[in-house]
Order: structure tokens, then sequence, then C-alpha cells
């Protein structure tokens, strides 16, 4: 059985990578494409005056030639672009406040974005001599001058899973950061020369002290935050279910039902006053894969 994808991973546009060293190509593609604005806050003009969330697309006559073109692809052979611009009004948002309601085009068009902008922002020298390097490869390599290394965006794998009983109990967990009675599944990055599978084992066990078996792949969804794959995972409690917590990573865990979490998911899309004295009161928003992984536990899909 197969089941959709979770938001911004549901769209696979054309990359057309073929074409990044093109450069006469990329010319006449930027005359008839559309451009996704970015800002150095990682913010994109949104347009939502009939109700309907969309990205604000630019015409190419409409940006700075004197600014970095990053080809992002192409769909129904419509070429997309991104320029890095100042915020020049209101009606600007993160990909964390539109991502999930914009149509699935759009919101893999602006992850691919979102990713690139910041991964230029953060990489601008060469990790060999650190001269500074630059764009290439229509924005997605960076070259280095002086010793002509090319260096090409990061991608960080981390495991994200839904840990459970087999029955009706479902393992979360709450984060110094996040707010008090808002939980979220488990999730760490994968270490050097480590599988996914044994990164799942460990993370479960250094967080919360039990061991899982059962590990089984999901899903998986671009999370540029700034550079992560999340890889989803369902996992199920091996022993005894006792969690014995790590303070450094968690202030809370705790196994809760089904009828739980369904309460809280109420509570989280509503926008509805929780109940105050219950232990979970918000899990995941819709747009992270964290509840993809919930909402598909809570149908009995895994």
């Amino acid at each position: 059985m197969t089941f959709d994808p979770p938001t911004l991973a549901r769209a696979a546009y054309d990359r057309a990578a073929l074409h990044r060293t093109d450069g006469d190509w990329l010319a006449d593609a930027w005359t008839r494409s559309r451009v996704i604005a970015i800002s150095p806050h990682v913010t994109t003009p949104v347009d939502g005056g009939d109700g309907v969330v969309r990205l604000a697309l630019r015409s190419p006559s409409t940006v700075d030639d004197a600014q970095p073109r990053r080809f992002l692809g192409l769909a129904e052979g419509v070429p997309y672009f991104t320029v890095t611009v100042d915020e020049d009004g209101s009606g600007w948002a993160t990909l964390r406040e539109v991502g999930a309601a914009v149509d699935d085009l759009h919101a893999a068009l602006l992850t691919s974005a979102v990713a690139l902008e910041q991964w230029h922002a953060r990489h601008q020298h060469c990790p060999r001599c650190g001269a500074i390097t630059m764009e290439t490869q229509a924005g997605w390599t960076r070259t280095c001058p002086n010793d002509g290394s090319e260096h090409f965006p990061r991608t960080d794998p981390a495991v994200i899973m839904v840990v459970h009983d087999g029955a009706d109990l479902c393992l979360l967990g709450r984060g110094h950061a996040w707010g008090a009675g808002r939980f979220s599944t488990l999730a760490g990055f994968v270490e050097p020369g480590e599988s996914l599978e044994a990164a799942v084992a460990r993370e479960v066990f250094e967080e919360v002290g039990i061991c899982v078996r059962d590990v089984r792949y999901v899903a998986s969804q671009p999370w540029p935050f700034p550079s992560s794959l999340m890889v989803g995972f369902v996992a199920r409690v091996d022993g005894h279910p006792v969690l014995h917590l790590d303070p450094k990573e968690m202030a809370e865990a705790y196994w809760f039902s089904r009828d739980e979490i369904h309460r809280a998911v109420v509570w989280t899309d509503r926008r509805e006053p929780p109940d105050p004295t219950a232990r979970l009161r918000g899990v995941s928003p819709p747009l992270s894969i964290s509840r993809y992984l919930i909402d598909g536990w809570l149908a009995g899909r895994w």
C-alpha cells in the first residue's frame, strides 16, 4: 500500500541539471522564467488576497540584473529561478509559515530556494584555503578562484521516528526549547559511518533509554532549516517500556494513548485552547514529517 508523501516532498519538478553549465540556454530560459524572490532573512513574498495562499512570483524584467540567478528547474516547460533580494514591503513569509498552505509545486520550489539561499550565505569561503568562493553551475556549486576546488550544497541526514508499543500507546518527547505540553516524535542526526536504522535505535536509546525493533522506513522530507533531510521511520519498543531520559536532550517523554494524541491534534489544527490539565496539549504542525508520522500511526498505517 502506498501513501502520499509528506508536505514539501510531494512534487518532483525537473531539476534539469544538464542545463546548469549551459550559459546560452540559461540566458534564454531567464527571459521566459518565473522568479522566486528570497530575502537574506529567508522570507519570500506571498499573495493571499483572495483567501488562497500562493507565492508572489516575479517576472525577470522586475529583477536587478546584478543579482546572481539560481536556476531551480522546469515545471510544465516553465523555467523557475530564485534571486536574493531585500524585503520591499509587507506580505513576506517564511517557508515554515506558508509551506503547508501553498500548492505542492510551489512548496517544493520554495524548499529548494530556501536551502540554496542558506547554503550560499553560510559557505562563502573555501574550506581548503579560505578564499572567497563564487557561485557556479547556476547556483548549485561554489568554486574557489584560488585553488579551483568545487563545493556542493550539503545535506545532513537525520532520522525521525514514531515509536509505539504494538497496541494503543505511542512515545512522544519534548525538548527543552518547546513549550509545556507540546510533544513530538524523537529525532536525531546520523553519525559518520552509521546506517539509518542504527541511528534510529541509538537515538531512541540515548534520549529515552529503551530498545526498539522492527525499524521500518516510512518516508523522507527535505527540511532546509538549514540543510537537513529528515528520514522517517516507525519502530516498536523491544523489552521493558520504562523510560530513562537524558536530561540534556529531553525535558519530558511519555507514552500517550491514541485518544490523547487525537485530542492534541484537534487542538493544534483548530488552534483551540487545550485543556490546561492535559499532559499532551499540542503536537507538531502539519508541515513537518513528525506530524506525518503521528497521523499515520493514528490512522493505523504503520
